[in-house]
């Protein structure tokens, strides 16, 4: 096992309360593509630039666009968890992990298994009446040729954070908790660009604070551990999972 592979997992051991705060990189190797890379949704090429399509303000005047994209390129009923996730899910099994904060909205780590997942942008599995409030589940969504509509007649909306809409409080307060109270921090598959939820690390106040991702990020210099791998190989190498 490589040297810092080792290192992970001995931390890993000897830790009482691991906190696991993932970005886009955990998903694509599920086959999820992420925003920013070559293939990413943000190098795609539609009428409007994807930023402008998954705005608050677009979903409000172009409901419609926004669906057929939303379907489109943001819905992977397919995707099936890696060994990342199911490596998060084995250890908080065994008592290991406390919490896994995403910035995911797949709800890969779910389907793996986890129980305390924080999403910070939301999830396409939740589905709620922009009227009456009623929930629906992701088949509301994937059943409909256009605009989803209610049993009341009002108009069905993600619960994903668009642009121009603010975190929910609530996960970014358990979220802060969590990570003020963990003795190990792993961050993994985000660049630590996309704020407010990057500065979550901030509330870290451990000495293992670990670093996997496939490119240089922003925080390197402030890691404990920097592992530049496939995270899936990574824990699931260090967690047992093949």
């Amino acid at each position: 096992m490589d040297e810092t592979w080792q290192q992970l997992k001995e931390w890993i051991d000897a830790s009482r309360y691991i906190v696991f705060f993932g970005g886009a990189g955990v998903s694509t190797e599920s086959g999820i593509p992420d925003f920013r890379s070559v293939d990413g949704l943000y190098n795609q090429t539609y009428k409007y630039p994807p930023e402008t399509i998954i705005s608050h303000s677009f979903f409000m005047r172009r409901t419609e666009e926004f669906y057929r994209f939303y379907r489109e390129r943001m819905i992977f009923q397919g995707a099936a968890a890696n060994p990342a996730h199911l490596a998060l899910a084995a250890l908080e099994r065994r008592g290991k992990l406390k919490a896994v904060i995403t910035q995911n909205i797949d709800g890969l780590h779910q389907l793996a298994g986890s129980k305390e997942v924080l999403e910070l942008h939301g999830s396409i599995h939740r589905n709620y009446c922009t009227r009456c409030g009623q929930f629906y589940g992701l088949d509301r969504i994937t059943e409909s040729d256009s605009v989803p509509k209610c049993s009341c007649g009002g108009i069905i909306k993600p619960d994903v954070v668009l642009y121009e809409e603010g975190l929910d409080d609530t996960v970014i307060r358990r979220s802060m908790e969590h990570i003020a109270n963990a003795d190990m921090l792993i961050v993994g598959g985000t660049s630590l660009v996309v704020y407010p939820a990057a500065g979550l690390i901030d509330y870290y106040r451990g000495k293992k604070l670990v670093l996997i991702n496939r490119s240089v990020t922003s925080r390197d210099s402030q890691a404990d551990l920097v592992i530049r791998d496939s995270i899936g190989a990574v824990l699931g190498a260090v967690a047992g999972i093949k």
